[in-house]
């Protein structure tokens, strides 16, 4: 099935740390829109490059609010690096831009005995989401990892989810976060993974210790893959993942 494509207008845009910006999206375009139900739901926003070609670029839907026909999405800003960031933080309401989706695969489970989420900055909209989305009597762990603590977010969560911030400072990104993972507390019971961010940590190492460490099957386990990857763009990203999947397996 094509992917719906979409022309959504800027509405405004809003600075919530120094190195994240959530732009709101809506005008007549909206009615076309179809939210998803997962609480990771994305889109694939459509930059236009000047030789006509498109370049895609892929973020989170933050919230979707049907009746007032607004999306917002987080966006990750690094100053001119990057193609969306620069984008996020210049953009001026009444732009209009084209986007796919939304797409989406994870949902919390009311069956689960308890939840683990872990990510970065680029993961923190989708945990946001998945939080809000739980079940009031949801118990389990949430990690974030950010720079500092500037970067932090109020979080709306159940209150038997605890939430840790983690500050990696100059470290690798995800470094921390995948070290964290490994020696919190194991509980009893079935667990529901969701860890996302930076690929090296997830994938080669979280994903690991998750899978074939603690033995958590695929379908309580699908949602742990990385958003990005240290010095690659979004197209590089894609190449490294496919050669990852080759050698290593789903």
């Amino acid at each position: 099935m094509a992917r719906p494509r979409t022309t959504l207008t800027v509405l405004r845009t809003e600075q919530l740390t120094p190195h994240l910006i959530r732009v709101h999206f809506g005008g007549p375009g909206f009615a076309a829109f179809r939210p998803s139900e997962h609480s990771d739901s994305y889109i694939k926003l459509l930059f236009p490059q000047e030789d006509g070609t498109e370049v895609q670029r892929t973020y989170t839907v933050r919230s979707v609010d049907v009746e007032a026909g607004t999306l917002a999405a987080d966006f990750v800003y690094h100053g001119a690096e990057g193609i969306a960031g620069p984008w996020a933080a210049s953009v001026q309401p009444g732009t209009t831009i084209d986007v796919y989706g939304p797409g989406g695969a994870y949902t919390p489970r009311a069956d689960a005995d308890w939840h683990l989420l872990a990510g970065d900055e680029a993961a923190l909209p989708a945990i946001a989401a998945g939080l809000e989305a739980m079940p009031a009597d949801a118990v389990g762990v949430a990690f974030v990892e950010v720079a500092g603590p500037e970067e932090e977010l109020k979080l709306d969560h159940p209150d038997g989810i605890e939430l840790t911030w983690l500050h990696r400072g100059d470290r690798p990104p995800g470094e921390l976060l995948a070290e964290t993972v490994r020696v919190a507390e194991w509980r009893e019971g079935q667990v529901q993974v969701f860890v996302h961010g930076e690929a090296q940590a997830v994938m080669h190492d979280i994903r690991r210790y998750v899978r074939r460490e603690r033995n958590v099957p695929a379908e309580w386990a699908a949602s742990i893959s990385g958003y990005w990857r240290r010095g690659r763009t979004e197209e590089g990203f894609r190449e490294w993942k496919s050669d990852l999947k080759k050698t290593e397996g789903p």
